[in-house]
């Protein structure tokens, strides 16, 4: 006897779910095949098409279309054939807004991921303790996970990372003898090339226990101990004075709710006399970030408007003196990362899984094409306060020496 639910091969219902999956892609080039069965795009020549395992995968699609796209994806129940960045930047051009209940789901998973010192704590340890040599497969060889700086398109990754640091250094206008404090250190990269190539002592806060341990590691090897200190803590935890304060890639995970403690351990730590860069990804407008990525990838991010962080300085009455977008850096280190990322995919499936490998295929895959699109931005912001020692009249310092690294 067969199965009297089941549904029709190719029937009206399929036709229909296919139909509104259209209506909310918008004009997208795209085909979809649903078990093997064609729906070409309306009134446009195809360039990409999307495999469908079964039908209740469809209905995910069409229920929940960045949760849907980002399990079943990761899971294989859904195939793209073609470039797969290219695909999403089509895709993200077209695709109309988030209903009403995305956006509900949204403000819960913003309610539940929000950035406690407790959770916090279970945010990052999600992303940054999945282990070392994760990211020593697809990360320049100091695992600087934050947008490089290619000021010659020749350059390496290795090179772009160093002369990203140097920018931001030579933005600070970092003078020997000067302390520094950095919120979210990463693996202690940008601390030691502080302390070793501008003669600062720099105190570097970081709530993920491995990256410390690594940062410690690396102190210790290149006998900057006395000059750098990792301090596995919460930024609120911040105390002492320092000359300088500087964030790279933290900022995100602070999220909207906290800014003013943020703003507040800045000022606890240079008060109105010192100077400070914060380094981050945000947006052109104020909009809530993607759900899929918070689920799986990032727990807790949040990417703010440029006016969202300026939120940071404003009760403290911090002076921005100089506001850099580098999304084309960005855009052009990512394509770094995932190039190393696919010639390590069989690695990364035999750590974890599949299922993890395509995910963050897709996370990587889908952060070019974030900026390719300018949904995504790259802010750098220099801010000084009211009492702060006068700084370069011009930009000129940063560029007068080219930028040679010596890591090739």
């Amino acid at each position: 006897m067969q199965n009297s639910n089941r549904r029709p091969q190719g029937g009206f219902v399929e036709r229909w779910v296919v139909g509104k999956i259209f209506e909310t892609i918008g004009r997208a080039p795209v085909t979809i095949a649903v078990g093997g069965r064609q729906y070409p795009p309306p009134g446009v020549e195809p360039l990409f098409r999307v495999s469908i395992r079964d039908f209740s995968t469809l209905l995910e699609l069409l229920r929940d279309p960045e949760i849907g796209f980002g399990e079943a994806y990761s899971e294989g129940r859904v195939e793209v054939d073609g470039d797969l960045v290219q695909f999403l930047v089509t895709v993200y051009e077209t695709i109309k807004g988030p209903r009403w209940y995305s956006r509900a789901a949204s403000r819960w998973m913003e309610w539940w991921q929000n950035n406690t010192p407790r959770r916090s704590r279970e945010n990052i340890h999600h992303h940054y303790d999945l282990g070392n040599d994760f990211y020593k497969l697809w990360l320049d060889r100091q695992l600087v996970y934050t947008c490089a700086y290619f000021p010659r398109e020749e350059m390496t990754l290795e090179q772009a990372q160093i002369a990203k640091m140097d920018h931001i250094c030579r933005k600070m206008e970092l003078r020997a003898g000067e302390s520094v404090v950095e919120a979210g250190c990463g693996w202690g990269a940008l601390a030691l090339h502080m302390a070793r190539n501008y003669g600062v002592r720099v105190k570097a806060f970081n709530i993920s226990h491995e990256q410390i341990e690594y940062a410690r590691r690396r102190a210790r090897q290149e006998n900057l101990t006395g000059f750098v200190e990792f301090i596995e803590d919460d930024y609120r935890n911040i105390s002492g004075k320092f000359d300088v304060f500087v964030s790279v890639g933290m900022l995100e995970h602070v999220g909207e709710q906290h800014y003013r403690e943020f703003g507040e351990a800045i000022h606890r730590s240079i008060g109105d006399a010192g100077r400070g860069l914060l380094h981050f990804i945000g947006r052109s407008y104020k909009t809530q970030f993607s759900r899929w990525i918070r689920k799986r990838i990032f727990p807790g991010a949040y990417a703010p408007a440029l006016r969202e962080a300026i939120e940071v300085f404003e009760p403290h009455g911090y002076s921005v003196l100089d506001v850099e977008n580098l999304r084309r850096h960005y855009i052009r280190t990512i394509e770094h990362w995932l190039d190393r990322f696919e010639r390590a995919r069989g690695e990364v499936r035999r750590m974890y899984e599949e299922r993890f490998e395509r995910a963050w295929r897709l996370y990587l895959a889908g952060s070019i094409a974030g900026f390719e699109t300018s949904t995504l931005q790259l802010f750098q912001i220099v801010f000084a306060g009211t009492k702060c020692r006068p700084l370069a009249l011009t930009r000129d310092h940063l560029y007068r020496e080219p930028c040679v690294p010596a890591m090739s």
